[in-house]
């Protein structure tokens, strides 16, 4: 049975706008996608066992470009712009989307990408929209469920379900899943044993 990845080694290299001006290196990338505010800074400084590698913010929408971490020198987490905020115009929603996409579907040295859902609310149209795009262009995809707070007790695996089951009304495959919480430190093992084996 593989052991976990032990992140020994993580360091920010860059943030880029255009996919075409990305580290050239054949290093495999995993790309961490979510809504606006869900979680993405704090799961990478968690999974990094650090406090300040990735910059958080109240301010949901704050991440713009493609910021690029380099993790035991051997492959790149890609923390990708927030989708579906909606205090950001209409025009730069839909470029930011128009970027997303033309990395998925261009970049050789993409694995897999990490679709991050807040598990405290009820299925969003936005995410639900979003596994629909990465699972039409085939995207080796993982969904990781952010902010399972112990304190909410039964509430993730409801909402989780209640994903899921609308995730069944469009594809029969759904992806594999985890759940996490950054403030409580859950759910770092199993996640990093899947990155391990995707890497």
């Amino acid at each position: 049975m593989a052991t976990p990845m032990m992140i020994k080694h993580a360091e920010y290299i860059g943030s880029y706008v255009d996919w075409q001006k990305m580290p050239a290196q054949a290093l495999p990338e995993l790309a961490f996608a979510g809504r606006s505010n869900v979680g993405k800074s704090s799961l990478i400084n968690y999974l990094a066992n650090q406090k300040h590698l990735a910059h958080t913010s109240s301010q949901p929408g704050k991440t713009q470009t493609f910021n690029f971490y380099n993790i035991n020198k051997t492959w790149h987490l890609v923390d990708l712009p927030g989708y579906g905020f909606a205090k950001v115009s209409q025009v730069l929603r839909k470029e930011w989307l128009q970027r997303m996409m033309d990395y998925f579907e261009n970049r050789e040295q993409l694995r897999a990408v990490c679709q991050l859902i807040d598990v405290r609310i009820p299925p969003q149209a936005v995410d639900i929209e979003f596994a629909q795009a990465l699972h039409d262009l085939k995207i080796q995809t993982v969904q990781i469920f952010t902010k399972a707070d112990k304190k909410l007790k039964g509430k993730p695996a409801a909402n989780i379900a209640l994903f899921e089951k609308e995730l069944k009304t469009k594809f029969a495959l759904t992806p594999i899943h985890f759940t996490t919480s950054a403030s409580d430190r859950i759910g770092a093992e199993k996640l990093l044993k899947w990155i391990g084996e995707m890497v």
